[in-house]
């Protein structure tokens, strides 16, 4: 099941920082889609929730130093 979340993103500084978190997430066959917005804070995912959980997609963001919790679902 395709499913779609917002995340609160806490700790980015810039642009790169979502890239940075895009690219991790993007890396990842369950992930169809990350949009990190840097000036808002958070990034929009879009995922097969059979295969990878909520929190699975905030420790995978943790893994390149930002915190997250879900906010939107």
């Amino acid at each position: 099941m395709v499913k779609k979340m917002v995340f609160r993103i806490d700790g980015m500084h810039c642009t790169s920082c979502a890239f940075n978190i895009d690219g991790e997430l993007e890396d990842t066959e369950e992930i169809s889609e990350s949009n990190t917005n840097y000036a808002k804070s958070q990034t929009e995912v879009k995922f097969d929730a059979d295969k990878i959980s909520e929190e699975k997609i905030v420790e995978m963001i943790k893994t390149v130093g930002y915190s997250a919790r879900a906010i939107l679902g």
